[in-house]
């Protein structure tokens, strides 16, 4: 019998109400199927993230380690396995097996205890996800993934309804001001495949490759749109133009469009606040204020293994 952890059981109800309630008593008898239609053994305590549940398994056919992973199938993650052949574990965790009906999935197991929010040295660890992204967004979307350009005109219907709940005259200014710089680009939305959610620890270390990313939230994109989670996350106000010329270098992409996309991202995150009832994350208003004034002018950053070397993942694998 599964244990369904109870931090885990709370975020699904939190997240989804009385459907996430649902699927987390679902959820041992889920794991239970699947253990036995795959023909998979138990391989370790079962791990979670904010609405997943992963279990370590072993393939009894071929003693391929593995983790089964089981969530609800939502508008983010619906494309999940969609992402995950096309990129064919190319930058990304490799897809073993799926079940349509209930978004369960098999995947390559990583190694957990390894992940790239570990590195100590942040820029040296942006240069990985720039890396990344270099090459999962080389890939064109497939046609049935959600596109960016319906969620940005989406966002620009609901902005003025938005900045009438902010009080604060600079942070609706500011808000706005990501609202020009989404119109200027919102025509061209683009039609690359977007992971949509790099941040560091959605980057685990593997056998095969030193870092992969895990967890896509795909959709159909302009690249200059996956930034904002590699400035957010370990914030540093120091670097945020640091990092940002960096990533546009690695990506090769143009400074001002990008900006743009940045500061429709933070455009999208502050709106979901607003319209949960909270204020702007006062770090996303900050990194859209470094990068609206942020030109083009200056000397591109080198572009490297960083600071410190080329990063090697260290410590203790999960038992196989």
């Amino acid at each position: 019998m599964i244990d369904v952890p109870e931090h885990l059981a709370a975020s699904l109800e939190r997240f989804n109400g009385t459907a996430g309630r649902d699927f987390a008593a679902r959820l041992p008898g889920l794991a239970a199927a699947f253990l036995d239609r795959w023909d998979l053994r138990l391989d370790g305590p079962c791990l979670h993230g904010v609405c997943a549940l992963v279990l370590p398994v072993v393939r009894r056919a071929d003693d391929t380690p593995a983790v089964l992973k089981l969530q609800l199938v939502d508008a983010e993650t619906a494309g999940e396995p969609t992402a995950l052949r096309r990129w064919d574990g190319d930058g990304a965790v490799r897809l073993l097996g799926h079940d349509e009906p209930t978004g369960t999935l098999l995947l390559e197991r990583l190694d957990h205890t390894r992940g790239l929010g570990r590195v100590p040295d942040s820029r040296a660890a942006v240069l990985v996800v720039a890396g990344l992204l270099a090459r999962l967004t080389a890939t064109p979307a497939p046609a049935s993934l959600r596109r960016l350009g319906d969620i940005a005109y989406a966002m620009l219907d609901r902005t003025p309804r938005a900045l009438d709940r902010v009080p604060d005259p600079r942070h609706r200014r500011l808000l706005a001001d990501c609202a020009a710089a989404l119109r200027e680009v919102v025509t061209e939305p683009g039609d690359r495949l977007l992971h949509w959610d790099l941040h560091y620890d959605n980057v685990l270390a593997a056998d095969r490759a030193p870092w992969l990313a895990i967890d896509p939230k795909p959709l159909s994109g302009d690249p200059g749109f996956e930034l904002l989670p590699a400035l957010r996350n370990r914030y540093d106000p120091a670097e945020t133009r640091w990092r940002f010329d960096a990533m546009t270098d690695a990506l090769g992409l143009d400074r001002a469009r990008a900006r743009a996309w940045t500061l429709a991202r933070v455009l999208q995150n502050c709106l979901w606040d607003i319209e949960g009832g909270r204020p702007p994350e006062l770090e996303h208003l900050d990194i859209a204020g470094s990068l609206r004034d942020h030109g083009p002018a200056g000397p591109r950053p080198p572009v490297g293994p960083g600071p410190a070397g080329p990063i090697r993942p260290t410590g203790p694998s999960l038992p196989t």
